[in-house]
């Protein structure tokens, strides 16, 4: 066996060897479940936070490029109100820059311990420089360090170079702790649509759809097949 063989072999071993959900699963009554679906995702998450989840705050931020291509990646959720998914990135970076292209995006929550899934879909609204600066004010010393590091998606010449941007970006965090990081930008995904995903060790998956329509009547709710 060749030592490109080897790898190849490993994954497709360990691939067929995983398991999903091979633990005591909870229950979710879709009939029970509140009109609002924030209230119900409040509910999910801190259930999923005290089932010992790590990092249930992570979640998938989808968006598209100018040219429609898709692109994905993983960031924290700063809170969950009656306006929406809250999440904050550079204006500047390559979500930042798609987002005010093309202010449509999903978001998707995946909580193993529980199998559970959320994902969310609607419109994102740039909050403004002053909510931008409220953010970061509550945010740890080494979150201002990072916004005011800067500079995110673009090309990096070396690791040295990001050493020492960075060390200097936690000297003046811990110094100006008011710093101003100019594009750093707070952002809600308005809900256009949400749906909880229940897992079963059967496969008969509990799918509940909340949407609504244009006009921002009142939720709708339907159940999927799995």
């Amino acid at each position: 066996m060749s030592s490109q063989e080897q790898p190849l072999d490993d994954f497709h071993a360990a691939l067929r060897a995983a398991r999903v959900w091979d633990i005591d699963l909870p229950r979710f009554d879709p009939a029970g479940a509140p009109a609002d679906p924030v209230a119900l995702f409040h509910e999910w998450f801190v259930h999923a936070a005290k089932a010992g989840q790590p990092e249930p705050h992570t979640m998938s931020l989808a968006t598209a490029d100018a040219a429609g291509r898709p692109d994905v990646r993983t960031l924290m959720l700063h809170d969950a109100d009656a306006r929406g998914w809250h999440f904050a990135s550079h204006s500047t970076s390559a979500k930042g820059r798609q987002l005010a292209a093309r202010p449509q995006a999903a978001l998707g929550f995946y909580w193993p311990a529980v199998a559970r899934q959320v994902r969310i879909r609607g419109r994102v609204t740039d909050l403004g420089a002053e909510a931008g600066r409220a953010e970061l004010a509550v945010r740890s010393r080494g979150a201002l360090a990072a916004a005011l590091t800067g500079r995110q998606s673009e090309v990096l010449g070396s690791v040295e170079e990001l050493a020492e941007a960075s060390a200097a970006a936690w000297e003046r965090a811990g110094t100006e702790p008011d710093a101003p990081a100019p594009t750093w930008t707070a952002y809600v995904l308005e809900p256009a649509e949400v749906e909880f995903f229940q897992g079963d060790a059967q496969r008969r998956h509990v799918r509940l759809r909340y949407h609504r329509a244009a006009d921002g009547g009142p939720w709708q709710r339907q159940l999927l097949w799995p």
